[in-house]
């Protein structure tokens, strides 16, 4: 029987140099699916804020929001490791409530590790959630949460003292325990020279290749997010189309009354009907 991906598997993967795959899945049934298919992480993403619940930006997600969407994940996830995302305001108001909040995903959920954006102003946050038995993914470049702060969705790091600073956050969340990082949308040199400066594993979403992993949301992969997505994005499905033409097809053949046929319908095995009276 196929073994419960840990941790201690995702950092052994860097030693030996296979590349880490990481979706997001935001309920049991998607969880179950790719769970199937052999892929190591999946992380519920407070990016369910615009894939699920049609917010326009991932702030409006909630605690109480995330716990119930982990736990559909976990329950769906046999084999796939599982990170929680801590939502905004779960961790940034005291060192206390983010161990406090970060608990709460591995005692209700049943999720292994917990995942928060920021570098050195969270070391001693990370730190300390990590002390208390809780391991951590970081998150740099391209970080949602601070959406309003950076400007906008844009690429970071692209001069010398941005990229310094991106370089010695890395550093600092390894040193204060952290098991990986995502590093969103990064040129792709810096994400390689973070990548070969670490010890543990990053896992790229617009970082280019010579991350240790990648990461992407698969609503996009799938093709089911309507308008443009990021240049980073690859579909490797166009489900939003397939699915329009079965339910087209489905009202088509509701309305002639072709469905439900012969083959859908129950027979009446003899019932003498003009008795019902």
């Amino acid at each position: 029987m196929q073994k419960k991906l840990t941790t201690t598997t995702i950092r052994q993967r860097k030693l030996t140099n296979q590349p880490i795959t990481m979706l997001t899945a935001y309920d049991y049934s998607f969880a179950r699916i790719l769970d199937a298919t052999g892929v190591d992480m999946l992380l519920v993403g407070d990016s369910l804020g615009n894939v699920m619940l049609g917010y326009d930006s991932t702030l409006p997600v909630s605690m109480e929001d995330m716990l119930h969407h982990v736990k559909a994940v976990c329950r769906g996830a046999q084999h796939t490791l599982v990170v929680a995302d801590m939502p905004f305001m779960s961790y940034q108001v005291s060192v206390a409530e983010a161990v406090a909040n970060a608990g709460r995903f591995l005692k209700e959920t049943g999720a292994q590790a917990v995942k928060l954006e920021g570098g050195q102003e969270l070391a001693d946050t990370v730190k300390a959630i990590v002390n208390a038995g809780i391991p951590v993914v970081g998150h740099l470049g391209l970080t949602p949460q601070h959406v309003h702060q950076l400007g906008g969705y844009t690429v970071q790091g692209k001069d010398l003292t941005a990229a310094r600073k991106l370089l010695t956050d890395a550093k600092a969340l390894e040193e204060s325990g952290a098991f990986a990082i995502v590093l969103e949308c990064v040129p792709e040199s810096l994400a390689a020279k973070i990548t070969e400066t670490i010890r543990i594993p990053t896992i790229g979403i617009g970082a280019g290749s010579q991350c240790d992993g990648q990461v992407l949301v698969i609503h996009d992969l799938l093709g089911l997010t309507p308008g443009n997505t990021p240049k980073f994005v690859k579909k490797y499905a166009n489900l939003r189309q397939d699915i329009a033409a079965a339910v087209s097809k489905y009202i088509t053949e509701v309305h002639n009354k072709s469905f439900p046929g012969a083959e859908y319908s129950f027979k009446d095995a003899g019932l003498e009907l003009d008795k019902l009276y």
